[in-house]
């Protein structure tokens, strides 16, 4: 085509393209043959990501809250977007702790990036300014009270990515945190 712009704006217009954000677009639904996944729009609109945070602690059924907007962690700065297909916002984590966790969760639309259970939890303690996590005693009502995090998953999750997940945070903070999880898991609270 001679005007590429052109043509994408009376696309748009006729309905048979919908702009997500400048540069990135899916089908009409006169075109589309499958839904739009959020969860692999959430890797596109904004990278590197990957889904992390209450979404992703929601999809692995570690609380009870539907939650409407994708949220995930990036190397680059924090973002929020709003788009017709829902709220989508990024949290910053530094490269080192951006980079344990992640594993390709696929779907009938498609594959993209999702926190493993206990990288979500570290991210969303991380990323929780309110919550300071000075003393472990604190965390057995963060999590089950303010997060309303299922108990019985806590005690199920993997030590080992638990331990990554420390070495790759080098923090107080998630130290404590991971400290609190394995105490779960110990003979004497079983």
């Amino acid at each position: 085509y001679a005007n590429p712009r052109e043509k994408i704006r009376r696309l748009l217009n006729a309905g048979d393209l919908v702009r997500v954000k400048k540069g990135l677009y899916t089908f009409g639904d006169p075109f589309r043959r499958a839904p739009v996944s959020r969860e692999l729009l959430a890797n596109l609109i904004y990278g590197p990501s990957y889904i992390s945070l209450d979404y992703a602690l929601a999809w692995h059924g570690l609380i009870p809250e539907r939650v409407s907007a994708v949220t995930s962690v990036t190397t680059g700065r924090s973002r929020q977007f709003t788009t017709p297909y829902g709220s989508f916002s990024y949290q910053t984590l530094s490269e080192g702790r951006y980079a344990v966790g992640a594993d390709l969760e696929g779907t009938e639309s498609g594959s993209f990036l999702l926190a493993i259970p206990e990288k979500a939890i570290a991210d969303k303690v991380w990323c929780d300014k309110q919550f300071d996590g000075k003393r472990m005693a604190d965390f057995q009502f963060y999590l089950e009270e303010d997060l309303r995090m299922d108990m019985n998953r806590l005690c199920a999750l993997d030590l080992s990515h638990l331990e990554a997940v420390r070495a790759a945070y080098d923090s107080r903070k998630i130290d404590r945190l991971v400290r609190f999880l394995q105490s779960l898991q110990e003979p004497s609270n079983a």
